[in-house]
């Protein structure tokens, strides 16, 4: 607790110190018999408090050294001194430095970072996990297994579902699309990409039968024509949803698509603000609406996004990973959905925290430790990082 002036009250969890470390980490992905080396981003927060607390916070899927340099150079500042408690005077601050005419990327990932953080410290100083802070709606969430990447042929990609379904799972997603537009000067058709990504679905659904749910990511890798092409021809396979289907997350077009789709459409998780998401509700665009705090900004304007989404009776769910955070908003809150058990970023997140949950028949139960539940290993996290972590000095 920091000390007072005579006649003032102490600042709970002043803000001592801050610190984003961008990380490349290499992982070796295992499906269908295959393996595959690979690698992902992502940038780990440090917020150290006059309190003796550390708050750990999270993005990913972005240019890491350059949301980094956002959170040390710029919203450091801002920061220190500062109650971790304030979290919506904090995010309103760093909305105004880092987006303030609504752009999203770079700058809705930092604040994502640190607002993570935040609620990590609060949660802690309060002795709740955080899935309690935010409403305690249940102690367990359903998941759903992404497994089928663009690199598996048909064989392996069946073999792959078919291994997950072993191990429990009642839902998977695969991609399709395999990013057709950013692909189309090779030269490569979209029209042979969707006749490709239906034989695939076909492959899989023929393999696991009915005894698991099928959702498909085109990971905004189509135009509006052939996303509802390859809807249509995919119409007898049982899909629970349709994520992303097209580029830019088009709102007129995706509502649509969703008038003639045969399966529900879900898309959000890459966008920076709750505007975008607005834009949907009002356009009727989405079934399943896709926020992710570790990019969408971070709990603070999830929480923002939920409520809205929960006013227009649309369903919540992650998409875009991460699951270890994403759980704590779906458990927290009833309108709460799946959380994805992205196979990439659970490696990626094995070597820098302990003693992650496990999920267990298509469940994951939340830990019961204060704040996200997450150890982080700090060790681990320098020796990837390649530099040391600086815990800071003194008071701000």
């Amino acid at each position: 607790m920091t000390l007072a002036h005579p006649g003032e009250r102490p600042t709970p969890l002043r803000i001592r110190h801050v610190q984003a470390i961008p990380l490349n980490v290499n992982v070796n992905l295992q499906a269908g018999g295959v393996t595959k080396p690979t690698s992902l981003s992502c940038v780990i927060v440090r917020i150290d408090t006059e309190d003796g607390l550390t708050g750990c916070g999270f993005t990913a899927i972005t240019e890491e050294e350059v949301v980094a340099a956002a959170i040390n150079e710029i919203a450091q500042p801002a920061l220190i001194g500062q109650s971790a408690f304030d979290t919506e005077k904090l995010w309103d601050r760093l909305y105004w430095l880092l987006t303030p005419r609504g752009q999203s990327g770079y700058g809705s990932h930092a604040i994502a970072a640190v607002d993570v953080a935040l609620w990590d410290l609060k949660a802690q100083a309060l002795g709740l996990p955080l899935h309690k802070l935010l409403g305690g709606a249940r102690d367990q969430v359903p998941v759903y297994a992404t497994f089928g990447f663009g690199f598996l042929d048909d064989e392996q990609l069946a073999a792959a579902a078919a291994e997950w379904v072993e191990r429990g799972f009642t839902r998977l997603k695969m991609t399709v699309g395999n990013h057709a537009l950013q692909r189309r000067d090779e030269p490569r058709p979209l029209s042979a990409v969707i006749r490709e990504d239906e034989r695939r679905v076909r492959a899989v659904r023929d393999r696991i039968g009915n005894s698991a749910q099928l959702c498909i990511d085109a990971n905004c890798s189509l135009d509006p024509y052939h996303a509802r092409v390859l809807a249509e021809r995919l119409s007898d396979c049982d899909l629970a949803f349709f994520e992303e289907p097209m580029t830019q997350n088009d709102a007129r077009a995706l509502a649509d698509l969703r008038r003639r789709a045969p399966m529900p459409i879900a898309a959000g998780q890459n966008e920076g603000l709750a505007s975008r998401f607005a834009e949907f509700f009002a356009n009727g665009s989405l079934d399943i609406a896709q926020p992710n705090v570790v990019i969408t900004g971070g709990y603070t304007q999830c929480l923002r996004i939920a409520g809205m989404a929960q006013a227009w009776n649309v369903s919540i769910a992650n998409g875009g990973a991460w699951p270890f955070h994403n759980m704590s908003l779906h458990a927290g809150l009833a309108h709460g959905g799946f959380v994805e058990y992205h196979s990439v970023a659970v490696k990626v997140c094995e070597p820098l925290f302990r003693n992650l949950p496990t999920p267990e028949r298509g469940w994951l139960t939340l830990p019961d430790a204060p704040g996200l539940g997450l150890d982080p290993d700090w060790d681990a996290i320098a020796d990837l990082a390649k530099r040391p972590l600086s815990r800071g000095t003194g008071k701000a």
